[in-house]
């Protein structure tokens, strides 16, 4: 396989940086090409160049977002074993994401395509943990078709949430510490153990270790 072409790498990159300003200010359909192409100081037929249309270029964008979340995600959780406790940090770490990197959040759920398909590379993490919650008798059957679905539009309800109402950390952990509770004895985990992964991860949430750091770009 031949490397990469540094012209058309710097190219595309001038058209993520771009779009990911645009995208950050209003969605993609109220978002001309024209208008990213002259933000990136490209040319309009470069666009096509890397991209079939606006709503793929706006699932690039805010894949790449995501794609650094989940590296947040598997840091938390790196060394833990406990699936419950795997699914409740996960979560954690993407209210603390929306908390400290709005603009990122923001982006993300405008351009994202909800990767829903358990198969998607993205999904990788929340799929191992509810096979492995599956495994230890702690989630429901029906988890093994529709748990990775169910988990991610908890994710994505409580990410809106905090970009909405711009909470405070304790209020913000409170209102995790509320979601996980429900969440996990949906999926099917014991009240008390259910409870107990709660406290833990909104304590962690509320105190802001590991916080994110933010930064302006994708």
């Amino acid at each position: 396989m031949s490397p990469p072409n540094p012209r058309a790498l710097r190219t595309r990159t001038a058209l993520l940086d771009a779009g990911f300003e645009l995208l950050a200010e209003r969605p993609i359909d109220a978002i001309a090409i024209d208008e990213v192409v002259a933000r990136a100081g490209v040319a309009k037929g470069s666009f096509f160049n890397h991209f079939i249309d606006k709503p793929g270029f706006a699932n690039a964008i805010a894949a790449q977002v995501r794609a650094a979340l989940e590296e947040k995600v598997s840091a938390a959780n790196a060394g833990v074993t406990d699936p419950v406790a795997r699914l409740a940090g996960g979560m954690r770490v993407a209210v603390d994401f929306a908390l400290t990197q709005r603009k990122q959040a923001i982006v993300m759920l405008r351009g994202l395509e909800m990767a829903t398909a358990q198969s998607h590379a993205l999904n990788q993490g929340i799929r191992a943990d509810v096979k492995a919650a599956l495994a230890a008798g702690l989630a429901r059957p029906e988890a093994a078709r529709s748990g990775v679905r169910y988990w991610l539009g908890l994710c994505q309800i409580a990410l809106i949430n905090v970009i909405e109402r711009q909470p405070g950390r304790e209020e913000a952990a409170d209102r995790l510490r509320e979601m996980l509770v429900l969440a996990l004895c949906g999926l099917g985990v014991p009240v008390d153990r259910a409870r107990d992964a709660a406290d833990a991860a909104a304590g962690v949430l509320r105190e802001g270790y590991g916080s994110t750091a933010a930064h302006t770009a994708p």
